[in-house]
């Protein structure tokens, strides 16, 4: 068992999982400015273009309330299919949103990869200069060196 809490507290102190953590409390609050700009500004303006009110007001009812001495002794039964309509423009808004930002990432992540790339050719390059540079100058020497042993030996 002790085994077992000692992986558990390795797994959650791993970067990924705090990572997740952060990216969870931020999808929160996204999703709460989502839900206020469909609830406030989305859902009025649809509801103004389509003469309905507001959009999440929106329902199909199956079976009226029934009201007796006042008081609703049988709730009203009904589709609200507006709610359903807002979720997915909430859906859609925030997947975008995500589509956008992941995109975003990973055009960085390539061009960031293709920089690193770049950067080893030419490190490997100059590499492959230094060295052959160093062969010529190994060869000149010796060819010198040949020069004064035939020099030498003329005298």
């Amino acid at each position: 068992m002790k085994k077992f809490f000692q992986e558990f507290k390795e797994f959650a102190m791993k970067g990924n999982v705090l990572d997740m953590a952060v990216g969870v409390v931020v999808g929160g609050a996204f999703k709460e400015i989502v839900t206020a700009l469909v609830n406030n500004i989305i859902n009025p303006l649809i509801g103004a273009l389509t003469g309905q009110g507001n959009l999440s007001d929106l329902k199909y009812v199956i079976s009226k309330a029934v009201i007796e001495n006042g008081v609703e002794v049988i709730p009203e039964n009904a589709v609200t299919y507006g709610v359903f309509l807002q979720s997915i423009i909430d859906f859609l808004i925030i997947a975008f949103s995500i589509f956008v930002a992941l995109k975003v990432m990973m055009n960085a992540e390539k061009k960031l990869a293709e920089l690193l790339t770049k950067k080893k050719e030419e490190e490997a390059a100059e590499e492959v200069a230094e060295t052959v540079a160093e062969e010529t100058e190994i060869a000149v020497l010796k060819e010198i060196r040949d020069m004064l042993k035939e020099n030498k030996k003329s005298e």
